[in-house]
């Protein structure tokens, strides 16, 4: 067995109709566009050197259709979990942004701003943040055992969610948590772990090309 989780690769899905509309997705269960499905299949090779021992997936379909590319190249199945869905966006699911502002003026300001704001009927990125970090751990208590290396855990999953849980990873204040970059459709970003340092990160919104 592995020393642990020691490497953690964070794949966004492709790209999906309501990406190229700037709607708000949350949790709908949207599918992958042509043009995603072809992103999938030119990051699954490279992402097949990371050699992850644990691969899980959101169960949402354009996370899990992204994930098939992997699987269709290395062989390895993902496992769904819902944890790893995006965020909850309650009312705003749907809507385009331009939507948003005009139903709630100022809202989504405030929203990208405050980790703990959540839109009307759905979560904050914190609270998303929190439930996706009960995978880690579940999935570094299932890599440990005191072998000499530390292993690589893939989970495909969804921009609010790989930001959130990037920023609570490497401890970040709540009031910087806004200061992170989306990451694009089907880029990815790597958090290694250090003994003493905690989780740094590697990569951020890093892609195939």
């Amino acid at each position: 067995m592995s020393a642990g989780l020691g490497r953690l690769v964070l794949w966004r899905h492709g790209q999906t109709s309501y990406n190229v509309a700037h709607r708000f997705q949350g949790q709908l269960d949207i599918e992958l566009t042509p043009t995603g499905r072809e992103q999938a299949r030119r990051a699954a090779p490279v992402l097949a050197e990371f050699a992850p021992a644990v691969f899980v997936s959101s169960d949402l379909r354009r996370a899990s259709a992204t994930a098939s590319a992997f699987s269709a190249v290395t062989g390895v199945e993902s496992r769904l979990d819902k944890r790893l869905r995006e965020t909850h966006c309650g009312q705003w699911q749907g809507l385009t942004h331009d939507e948003v502002e005009a139903g709630w003026p100022g809202a989504l300001r405030e929203w990208r701003a405050v980790s703990t704001v959540a839109p009307p009927g759905g979560e904050s990125r914190v609270e998303v943040a929190v439930r996706a970090s009960q995978v880690v751990d579940e999935v570094d208590r299932e890599l440990g055992g005191g072998g000499p290396e530390p292993a690589t855990a893939l989970f495909c999953a969804h921009g609010g969610l790989i930001v959130g849980l990037t920023a609570r990873l490497l401890g970040l204040p709540l009031e910087q948590w806004g200061s992170l970059a989306a990451v694009s459709n089907c880029n990815w970003v790597v958090l290694e772990r250090s003994t003493t340092t905690g989780w740094r990160l590697r990569a951020y919104n890093a892609g195939p090309t």
